[in-house]
Order: structure tokens, then sequence, then C-alpha cells
């Protein structure tokens, strides 16, 4: 976790340099503050269908498990796109799309069975 906190900063750092460089300082900042914009926007969406699924499911009487991951997945790719970057954003964009985070999803369930009883 600590090397994450060193590389990810050093690399944003590269990469804004890179992107400054070729189009320029107020086009690069303008970019960081659309997708921040954007991101936000497509996160509170995401997040209240979400939220209306969980209840859904509540009422049905079934635990919302698989909605609760995607829930916080949505959280956590709020919180990349809301901090300044490159590859925060394109991260965070990338948990916002369903099927991506389905497949995270899937991974981590098959990673943790082996070693825990998980609720599918």
């Amino acid at each position: 976790m600590f090397l994450a906190f060193l590389i990810v900063p050093a690399l944003e750092i590269v990469l804004f340099y890179y992107v400054g460089t070729a189009i320029g300082i107020w086009p690069t900042i303008a970019i960081v503050i659309a997708t921040a914009f954007l991101g936000s926007s497509l996160v509170a969406r995401q997040g209240r269908q979400t939220w209306v699924n969980i209840r859904t499911e509540i009422a049905a009487g079934k635990p919302p498990t698989v909605q609760l991951v995607h829930g916080a997945m949505i959280l956590v790719a709020g919180a990349l796109l809301l901090t300044p970057g490159f590859l925060t954003d394109i991260t965070g964009f990338l948990l916002l799309v369903p099927s991506v985070r389905e497949s995270l999803r899937g991974w981590f369930v098959a990673r943790l069975t082996s070693r825990w009883v998980v609720v599918k």
C-alpha cells in the first residue's frame, strides 16, 4: 500500500508533464476539471440507481450483496475522479462501467472463495 501512495502520485506528475507539454497547461487543466464534473455527475446517477436496486432487493427479502459491492466500487470511482490526475481518472471511469465492476467483483469472489466463505 505504501508503494501505491508513492508510485501513483509520481506517475500522475509524469503524465501531467507529458500531457501539459503536448497540449499546453490550460487545456490540461481544463481536461482535469471537465473529468471531475463529468465523473461526479456519472457517480451521482449510478449511485442513486444502485441505492434504488439495494432497496428493491431488501424489499424482496434478498441480501443486496452484489449491489453493495457495486456501490462501494462507485464510491471509489467517485474518489478517484475527484482526485486530480489522468491515471486516477481513467481508473475511476473504468469503475463506472458496469461490466468492468462485475468482472472485478467476480475476480474478487473467485479469489476470496478459496480463503473464506463468501456469500454470493
